[in-house]
């Protein structure tokens, strides 16, 4: 299994990196991601939970260490994160259930850092 809290951050200085090399797309990305997780009919914990259960679904690895990490920050409990799994493998079927596992292992790994 991969060390998600690494990747997690791996990832947000690789996209670092490609927004100097083209911000508009970047800062337009990064807008969309505000307005679409922004408090609404949905508040952001709801919002995040979906977008890990589409995370799994399309098995994007670098997806789920994402909304798993922005859910826990969002106040989403465990019980939440292993519906969304559930509901993410009725849709994805086989598949989805071993980047469920994944999920559940990011999880574990992001838990256990909240708890350092």
């Amino acid at each position: 299994m991969q060390n998600f809290p690494a990747r997690y951050a791996e990832l947000k200085q690789s996209m670092g990196r490609i927004g100097q090399a083209i911000p508009d797309t970047m800062q337009g990305f990064g807008a969309l991601h505000r307005a679409s997780t922004a408090d609404g009919a949905l508040n952001a914990k709801t919002k995040e939970l979906i977008a890990l259960g589409v995370a799994i679904a399309v098995r994007c690895d670098g997806c789920i260490a994402f909304h798993v990490h922005d859910a826990l920050q969002a106040g989403a409990s465990r019980a939440e994160i292993m519906e969304t799994i559930g509901v993410a493998v009725l849709m994805g079927g086989g598949p989805a259930l071993m980047y469920g596992c994944e999920a559940e292992e990011a999880l574990q790994q992001f838990s256990a850092v909240e708890k350092m």
